[in-house]
């Protein structure tokens, strides 16, 4: 029977991909297939609605409306404009500056925003004109957008690692917070390696004037009010004032005063701000009830034993065994979100990570990296059809821009996957 449910599950599953039928309801439906031939239709919709209801019913989860809510008043607040100043004010003095200014941007909107998807529209939005009418062609420019927004996954707050943390039986969220920032800068560090080739190729240099004393001054001082946001967030995670939940609040509450204060939001803008923050919420809850309900029809298949016996059966090197989850998750992430990938694979692949004795901080964000690179690649990634859209450009001109980009991502990847301590080292100072 456990074969016919295997079957089953992922034969409706990939049938449904293919019709277009958006990925949670894919998800949901599969599952609802696959129980079928253990239950009664009654039985099944039972089942499924407890668990998708089981798996709202989280005090963690709150965080993910509450940072959904804050980056909705961050897009809308002015705040991206001033970080994107700071961030040519970082960047001026280096060849092709507008585009490590795009990656410098990515890497604090995202951080702040919590949203790759945000952070791709916002500061591409922002920069697209800008660097047209500097003379930077369009797609590498579209390209260096996308592939350089997911950083602000990595470095914190982050409400997908607060989805590992919950998922993965209550992985500290400090820790994963704390662990994501090496690898976040090296994200960017690496992709402006990539960016200062292509502009020294393209004949980019630097900015010949620079900036008055009195003008960074000004720069500097719009930025920091933003930038004390992850300073408050983070600050008071790790010294234990508050929960990350609470601190989502708290950043709720400190972006709209900042958004007042910058008089970029009026009462009047604050229905469709939290009207976008509700659909948004709406969404990702879906995705994480119907995620959670296919992860136990797995499970009621042993598929997660499975697939352990199966990999542990190829090899019993870990330099092996990772090399093999980095593969799968790779193809995973180009046909699935992040956010069902995390909550589906999580449960599977975590017990083989423990088995090799690889800490769950470093196991967490090794596969937020590898899928976040996912959200820059074809056929599902949308940060890549985003991206594309607010350059105004065709997906099929970005890519050959993108590869090179891959590769650095990749050996950033085999970096954090094989060198535990870029991880580990932060959390270990702070004592998490």
């Amino acid at each position: 029977m456990d074969s016919v449910l295997i079957a089953v599950l992922t034969i409706s599953f990939f049938f449904l991909l293919f019709l277009g039928v958006p990925i949670s309801f894919a998800i949901g439906l599969s599952s609802f297939f696959s129980l079928l031939v253990f239950f009664p239709i009654d039985i099944v919709g039972q089942v499924l609605s407890q668990k998708m209801m089981t798996a709202l019913d989280s005090f963690g989860l709150l965080a993910i409306p509450f940072f959904i809510l804050a980056g909705n008043i961050m897009n809308n607040g002015g705040m991206a404009q001033r970080l994107v100043d700071f961030a040519k004010l970082l960047a001026f003095k280096l060849p092709g500056p507008l585009m490590h200014c795009n990656i410098i941007a990515n890497m604090l909107f995202g951080a702040i925003s919590g949203s790759a998807v945000s952070s791709v529209a916002a500061v591409g939005g922002m920069m697209g004109p800008i660097q047209k009418k500097e003379g930077y062609d369009p797609n590498l420019c579209a390209a260096v957008n996308i592939a350089s927004c997911p950083s602000g996954l990595l470095i914190p707050p982050s409400g997908v690692l607060i989805l590992f943390s919950l998922v993965s039986g209550g992985t500290s969220v400090a820790a994963l917070f704390i662990a994501g920032y090496v690898p976040g800068i090296m994200m960017g560090l690496g992709l402006m390696i990539v960016a200062g080739y292509f502009a020294s190729k393209n004949g980019l240099k630097a900015k010949s004037e620079g900036y008055t004393f009195s003008e960074a001054r000004e720069i500097l001082f719009k930025a920091i009010p933003s930038l004390l946001l992850v300073i408050i967030v983070i600050g008071g995670i790790i010294k234990g004032i508050f929960t990350a939940t609470e601190a989502s609040a708290i950043a709720v509450l400190y972006s709209l005063l900042l958004s007042f204060a910058y008089k970029e939001i009026s009462i009047k803008d604050i229905p469709n701000v939290f009207t976008g923050a509700v659909r948004t919420t709406a969404i990702v809850l879906f995705l994480v009830g119907s995620s959670v309900s296919m992860s136990w029809a797995m499970a009621s298949a042993n598929i997660p034993g499975m697939i352990s016996e199966l990999i542990n059966s190829v090899s019993a090197s870990p330099f092996v065994i990772l090399l093999i989850l980095n593969v799968i998750l790779l193809v995973v992430g180009t046909f699935m979100d992040l956010t069902p990938a995390v909550l589906i694979f999580t449960p599977i692949f975590l017990p083989i990570a423990n088995s090799i004795g690889l800490d769950p901080i470093h196991f967490g964000i090794m596969m937020i990296f590898n899928l976040c690179i996912g959200i820059c690649t074809p056929p599902v990634g949308s940060a890549l059809f985003v991206g594309c859209g607010v350059a105004k450009v065709p997906i099929t001109k970005v890519i050959p821009h993108l590869i090179p980009m891959y590769v650095v991502l990749f050996a950033v990847l085999l970096l954090i996957t094989y060198i535990p301590s870029l991880s580990l080292f932060l959390p270990k100072m702070f004592g998490l």
